[in-house]
C-alpha cells in the first residue's frame, strides 16, 4: 500500500469521528510460543489498516485538526545491539520518514507526552475493553489530565468503540485494497489446483497441506490466512478439522480448507475432491448438489440483495436436493415447513460465508438498523455451502456416510453483480476429474 492510500483512510476515519475527539490504536503485542521463541509476528489489522506500521511496541494517536499534524507514532527507537539479532527497526526517524507520521516519539515517552494530547479533547475513540493494559493506561493518563481543571485544561469524558467506525470503512475495498486480495485468491487458486493434480492415494492430509503452503510461498503468499484444514473420509466431516495426519483412502473424497495472507489481506477457498480423481455416484449426487446450492447462493450476490438472501437461497436449493435425495423426507410441498423447522440443519450447520479482508472473517455488521445488510460494490465475502453426513447419521442411507463436501468462493460485489475471484480452482465435476487426469 501506498502512503497516499493510508492518508485516505486516516481522513475518511478522522471524518466519521466526532468533532473534538481523538483515536489511540495499539500494535498487537509479540506471542511467547516457549521460552524466548515467539510465534511470527501478524500486525493488528486495524492498526495496520491506519497506520502500516509493521512493528510491535507501538501505539498511535490520530488528533483531527491538531495544527502540529494530526498522526503521532510512539515505537520502539532504533538500537543497534537488539537490531542485530532480531532485524532492523523502524525507530522515531523512520516512522516519520516511511510512514508519514507527523509526529513521532519512542515509546517510552508514552505516559510523559500522551496525556497532552488528550487535554481539551472531548471524547476519546479506542478498543474499549479489547486490551486490558491500554484501558488501565488511558485512565491514568486521563487522571492526569483531570488533574489540571484548575488551569482550565478539560479532559475526555466520553470513551467510544473504535472498532465500529473502522469495521464500517473497512468493509468496503478499495482499488489498492481489491489488487492486492486479488493476487492472493489467485496465488490460493493455482494452488488447489495443483493440489488435485498432485493428489493420490497413499498420501497422507499433512503433505496435501504441506504441499499448499510451498506453492503459496513459492509465489510470494508465505502465511497462511489461517490453519489449513485437509479432511478426508470422515474427517471431512468435522467443519474445523485440522489434525490433518491421516493417510488418504482411495474411494474417500478429501475436503482442503486453505488460503494464503498476502500483504495483510486473506484468502479462503474450499475444494472437495476424490482422492482417486474420480467420483463415485453417491459422491457426486452430494457434490452436484452442494454446487447447485452455491450457484444459487452467488446468483443472489448482487448489489441491493441483503445478506441473507445468499443464505436463505443456499437453503432452499439444498432443502429441495435432500428431500429428492430421500435424505429429508415429506415432498416438496413439504419443503417450505422443512426450511421454517430447520430440517437441513443436522446436514449444513453453519452460514453459507462471511466477509473477507484483512481478517479472513472480515469485520463489519451482517446486520444494521435490525434488518439484514444491504450488499454494495466493493464488498468482498465468501459463498460456501456444504453438506456433512458422518456416520452417525444413521436415518441418512449408508451409501451417503462419511461424506463431508463444502465449496467455498471468494465473491466481489460489483456494480454490474459481482465477480467470482476464485474461478481458476477447478469446481464442477467435469473440472475436477479433467485437472486430476491431466497428467
Amino acid at each position: 500500500m501506498t502512503t497516499a492510500e493510508y492518508k485516505r483512510r486516516r481522513r475518511r476515519l478522522a471524518a466519521a469521528m466526532k468533532p473534538g475527539s481523538i483515536a489511540l490504536l495499539a500494535a498487537a503485542p509479540e506471542s511467547v510460543r516457549n521460552r524466548d521463541v515467539h510465534y511470527p509476528y501478524r500486525q493488528d489489522s486495524d492498526f495496520s489498516y491506519v497506520t502500516g506500521f509493521p512493528e510491535p511496541e507501538a501505539l498511535a494517536v490520530l488528533v483531527p485538526g491538531r495544527k502540529k499534524g494530526e498522526l503521532v507514532i510512539f515505537c520502539r527507537p532504533r538500537d543497534s545491539e537488539r537490531e542485530l539479532w532480531e532485524g532492523g527497526r523502524a525507530g522515531v526517524k523512520g516512522a516519520r520518514r516511511n510512514f508519514s507520521a507527523d509526529e513521532a516519539h519512542p515509546i517510552e515517552k508514552l505516559d510523559k507526552v500522551l496525556p497532552k494530547l488528550l487535554e481539551d479533547r472531548d471524547r476519546v475513540y479506542y478498543p474499549v475493553g479489547a486490551n486490558p493494559a491500554l484501558d488501565r493506561r488511558l485512565m491514568k493518563w486521563v487522571n492526569v489530565v483531570r488533574g489540571k481543571a484548575r488551569a482550565g485544561v478539560r479532559a475526555p469524558t466520553e470513551f467510544v468503540v473504535l472498532e465500529k467506525l473502522l469495521s464500517e470503512q473497512r468493509i468496503l475495498k478499495s482499488k489498492a485494497e481489491l489488487k492486492v486480495i486479488r493476487q492472493a485468491v489467485r496465488i490460493s487458486a493455482e494452488a488447489h489446483r495443483r493440489i488435485m493434480r498432485w493428489c493420490r492415494p497413499g498420501l497422507s492430509e499433512y503433505q496435501l497441506e504441506a504441499e499448499f503452503v510451498r506453492i503459496c510461498a513459492s509465489q510470494g503468499g508465505r502465511f497462511q490466512a489461517y490453519p489449513p484444514i485437509v479432511g478426508s473420509g470422515a474427517n471431512a466431516c468435522v467443519l474445523h478439522y485440522v489434525d490433518n495426519h491421516h493417510r488418504l483412502e482411495d474411494g474417500d473424497l478429501v475436503l482442503i480448507d486453505a488460503g494464503c495472507e498476502l500483504e495483510g489481506y486473506a484468502s479462503d477457498i474450499t475444494r472437495t475432491f476424490p482422492v482417486n480423481g474420480r467420483f463415485s455416484p453417491p459422491q457426486r449426487e452430494l457434490y452436484e448438489l452442494v454446487l447447485a446450492a452455491q450457484e444459487a447462493a452467488i446468483a443472489k450476490a448482487v448489489p441491493g440483495n441483503r445478506w441473507n438472501d445468499i443464505h436463505k437461497a443456499a437453503v432452499r436449493t439444498l432443502t429441495e436436493g435432500l428431500v429428492e435425495l430421500g435424505i429429508l423426507a415429506g415432498g416438496r410441498k413439504a419443503i417450505p415447513k422443512l426450511i421454517k423447522k430447520e430440517k437441513y440443519k443436522p446436514y449444513f450447520m453453519h452460514r453459507t460465508g462471511h466477509w473477507l479482508g484483512m481478517d479472513v472473517h472480515d469485520v463489519g455488521d451482517y446486520r444494521v438498523g435490525g434488518k439484514w445488510r444491504r450488499l454494495e460494490p466493493g464488498m468482498v465475502l465468501t459463498v460456501e455451502p456444504g453438506l456433512y453426513i458422518p456416520a452417525d447419521r444413521t436415518e441418512v442411507p449408508s451409501r451417503y456416510h462419511n461424506i463431508g463436501i463444502r465449496i467455498e468462493d471468494d465473491v466481489l460485489i460489483t456494480a454490474e453483480g459481482n465477480e467470482v475471484l476464485s474461478m481458476r480452482a477447478p469446481k464442477t465435476v467435469a473440472e475436477i476429474e479433467a485437472c486430476m487426469s491431466d497428467e
